[in-house]
């Protein structure tokens, strides 16, 4: 009975079992691969891959570096900019109130000159006015004078007045 619960396992030419027909082409195979050096020629595509891999982590790592720099001179010229538009703002300002400065004190010229002008002209007038008062108070005595001489003297008293003249010119 102890026989019935053996299996019957196919031998290759009636003496090798099936395992020790596997582990045999195994055995060859790993002797064929280290001959053929497969394990250096996986080793070495590993390595170049992870060379690459390397050469790629460096490249980034320059792009990174790079962009770092990029972006630290962008906000250089950025935060220069802002303060050059600041500082031209200001510039701007100071000079807007120097232009008004400026215009306040021409303005007050202006009307200082103006002022002095519209008081000439009405001294001129004033002026010009007494001026002609008085020659009409001139023309008005001098009328006067000669109504009251033709009213008061003739024409005896007039040759005598003259004669006095003439000969008080002579002596």
């Amino acid at each position: 009975m102890a026989d019935l619960h053996e299996a019957a396992e196919p031998l290759l030419f009636g003496h090798i079992p099936p395992v020790m027909i596997v582990s045999a082409a195994m055995t060859v195979l790993i002797v064929i691969m280290l001959w053929k050096k497969v394990p250096s020629l996986v080793t070495s595509g590993l390595d170049k891959q992870i060379a690459a891999i390397r050469a790629q982590l460096d490249e980034a790592r320059t792009l990174r570096a790079e962009a770092e720099r990029l972006r630290a001179d962008y906000a250089a010229r950025i935060a220069s900019a802002e303060k050059d538009a600041a500082a031209m703002l200001e510039h701007a300002r100071h000079e807007a109130e120097a232009i008004v400065a400026r215009a306040e004190v021409a303005t007050t010229d202006v009307i200082a000159r103006r002022e002095k002008m519209a008081a000439e002209k009405i001294a001129a007038a004033e002026h010009a006015a007494v001026d002609e008062l008085r020659q009409r108070a001139v023309t008005a005595a001098t009328d006067a004078a000669a109504q009251l001489i033709a009213a008061r003297h003739s024409a005896d008293a007039d040759r005598a007045l003259v004669d006095g003249a003439i000969e008080h010119l002579v002596n």
